[in-house]
């Protein structure tokens, strides 16, 4: 294959892979062939290539003076990985937060070899609806196990009925992140209320006490950091202050409008001198608002995050838990291979709590200094 071949076989994989985070969603259209070019550094050529190996797949059509779609039908059915590979594994992520997904992909792939395993992906968008339908389809056909992201997880959730239906069948399933307290199914997590207990101590140590934090109230993962948080200012003698927290759910953290929520939270709070963000998408909301705004970090605000899902953490000089996406990935897989060659998770608990992983950087201002 030459070194053209190899440029569109990646096009094209990328396109696969924007196509899959996409199928659930309400976007069907394709990037122009001009934004591909930029994006991913190559030729219209190798660009024209590697889509027109994708509609001769019948997974795209192209509308002159429109642009180029995905054919959503055949998106929703195409099975990812090795066809007749022995094992067939689903995996059901949220896949808001691209960059956890891919390390997360990576982890799983490291495990699930693609000549034993054929894995197939399926992205909810958090959503209660997609979850269901993603459920109804795999149900109709013959996988082995899953592996689970759940879907506002703290929530009442509708598609119990689809996971009572794999029970019954004896299909194991694993969660990670977030999971459904019903289930008795295995989860691979990490210790949030330890990690906020390391975040929130650095910034008492350093002598703040108006800590703001901003949570999501629709998953167990954000509710574990806040109680975590909550119990870290007790265990400190620091006053909890309710309205120093802002709640949100989950799909605001994704949405650019929620910036003017955050900017009018902060205005409300003269005292506070730091803001600790339960996610990486939160934190760069943040950010936006706090530069925009001309406030330095950590002279106007120290900044603390959960989860720091970006791979320019010392860069960034944040202080944060760095997000374990590979790790989860690994660890969860393997679980779930665990599970279904002992075929006993009914008896035997498969489940992992990960440490968190910290990183210091200089996102915290020492106010116990004194001042020159």
């Amino acid at each position: 294959m030459g070194a053209s071949d190899k440029k569109s076989q990646q096009v094209y994989r990328w396109l696969l892979a924007y196509i899959d985070e996409n199928k659930f969603s309400n976007t069907q259209k394709l990037p122009s062939e001009n934004a591909l070019c930029r994006r991913l550094g190559t030729s219209r050529e190798t660009v024209r290539t590697a889509l027109d190996q994708l509609l001769q797949e019948g997974l795209i059509r192209k509308i002159r003076g429109s642009g180029t779609y995905f054919n959503k039908d055949a998106a929703m059915s195409r099975d990812l990985g090795s066809a007749g590979a022995p094992w067939k594994i689903g995996l059901i992520l949220q896949g808001q937060d691209t960059d956890a997904n891919t390390e997360l992909i990576e982890g799983v792939k490291s495990v699930l070899f693609p000549d034993q395993v054929e894995l197939r992906v399926f992205l909810t968008d958090n959503k209660f609806s997609n979850e269901r339908r993603c459920l109804q389809t795999v149900m109709r056909q013959n996988f082995q196990g899953f592996i689970v992201d759940g879907v506002k997880a703290s929530l009442l959730n509708p598609n119990m009925d689809c996971y009572q239906e794999l029970q019954r069948k004896r299909i194991p399933v694993i969660f990670y992140n977030n999971y459904y307290k019903t289930l008795r199914y295995p989860r691979v997590t990490v210790n949030d209320t330890l990690c906020a207990d390391r975040l929130i101590h650095l910034l008492i140590q350093a002598g703040h006490r108006h800590i703001a934090g901003i949570f999501v109230y629709d998953n167990y993962q954000s509710i574990a950091k806040f109680q975590g948080m909550a119990m870290a200012l007790q265990k400190s003698g620091v006053e909890f202050q309710d309205d120093y927290i802002k709640w949100c759910v989950s799909n605001e953290a994704h949405d650019q409008s929620f910036t003017r929520a955050i900017e009018k939270f902060l205005k409300g709070l003269p005292k506070c001198t730091a803001i600790v963000c339960c996610n990486y998408m939160i934190y760069k909301l943040v950010r936006q608002v706090l530069d925009s705004k001309g406030k330095r970090i950590p002279e106007d605000y120290s900044l603390v995050c959960f989860d720091y899902s970006g791979n320019d953490w010392e860069e960034e000089g944040i202080t944060c838990s760095v997000h374990q996406g590979y790790t989860i990935g690994s660890k969860v897989a393997s679980q779930l291979m665990k599970m279904i060659h002992r075929r006993d998770y009914e008896q035997y608990d498969y489940s992992l709590v990960l440490q968190p992983t910290i990183h210091v950087g200089t996102s915290i201002q020492d106010l116990t200094s004194p001042k020159t």
